[in-house]
């Protein structure tokens, strides 16, 4: 087995954590040499049902498609689990699943369903009380304390700043390990919540989203020791997919901006390995 959350998080850096959004962006994470990766509602819904994030795919479907993705890496993964797709009973539930799956941590966000993607407007907020009965329903279903539970408050945009942090003050004495303070507007709203707490902070650098963008570095310094880019491959990804298509199109595919390697693509999914498989046991079979 590999590093629990804890371990990964003792460390004097941050942890930078990619979104991947299929098993293969999930296998580049871990080639590229990052120590964990995070798989988000927002890409996976985006990628597997081209659906916006707006509370339209349960946990049925967003299990099998993050047990999918996760095939395609052996590193810890921290999860997005949403709202827990329900009450305290459908939190347990989930948090069973994601376990059993082989995740590491997972992020439980306290809005009302159907949820939002946590930049967009009309968000609505459950009761303090019963996202702090969510958060010990999530502590109390797990089988080992190495799984990492993240409570995260959309309150920020609902409520204010204040009302968000008050929110995360509650939801660490529920029994959260780490807390995800949605959708800081100012450099300074960020120095405010890593100057309130004194456990695992989580940042979101989503770009195009209301938060700014800051250096891996400089939310280290300002408290925070997990960060995630979520949505960042498959931005890019996908620009690069119109580009591609619009060449296409217009017939002038330009060899200067070809992809990767057809023998590096090769190596990235095992092609070699696979096929030491065939010739082992299938040229026995012919003989």
């Amino acid at each position: 087995m590999g590093p629990s959350w804890r371990e990964l998080l003792a460390g004097n850096r941050p942890l930078v954590l990619p979104g991947a959004h299929d098993a293969f962006s999930a296998r580049l994470i871990e080639d590229a040499g990052y120590s964990a990766y995070f798989i988000g509602g927002f890409p996976v819904i985006g990628a597997r049902f081209a659906l916006p994030d707006i509370g339209l795919v349960g946990l049925g479907e967003m299990s099998a498609s993050i047990r999918d993705i996760m095939r395609g890496s052996r590193l810890p993964v921290l999860v997005d689990i949403d709202d827990g797709y329900g009450d305290a009973k459908n939190v347990t539930r989930t948090i069973r699943i994601y376990e059993e799956m082989g995740a590491s941590a997972v992020h439980m966000e306290d809005q009302l369903a159907p949820k939002r993607c946590g930049h967009m407007a009309g968000k609505v907020l459950i009761s303090v009380q019963d996202m702090e009965a969510k958060i010990r329903a999530a502590a109390a279903a797990r089988s080992s304390r190495d799984f990492f539970i993240v409570a995260r408050t959309d309150a920020r945009d609902v409520d204010g700043l204040d009302a968000a942090l008050r929110r995360g003050e509650r939801y660490v004495e529920a029994g959260a390990d780490g807390l995800f303070i949605e959708s800081p507007r100012t450099v300074e709203e960020l120095e405010k919540i890593g100057r309130t707490f004194d456990v695992p902070l989580l940042a979101n650098m989503l770009e195009g989203g209301v938060t700014p963008i800051l250096s891996n570095r400089e939310l280290g310094e300002l408290g925070f020791s997990m960060i995630i880019h979520g949505i960042t491959l498959l931005m890019r990804s996908a620009r690069v997919m119109q580009e591609t298509l619009a060449d296409l199109k217009a017939d002038r595919l330009n060899p200067d901006k070809a992809g990767v390697a057809f023998a590096e693509y090769k190596r990235l999914v095992g092609f070699d390995d696979w096929a030491a498989i065939e010739d082992r046991f299938e040229s026995k079979v012919s003989k």
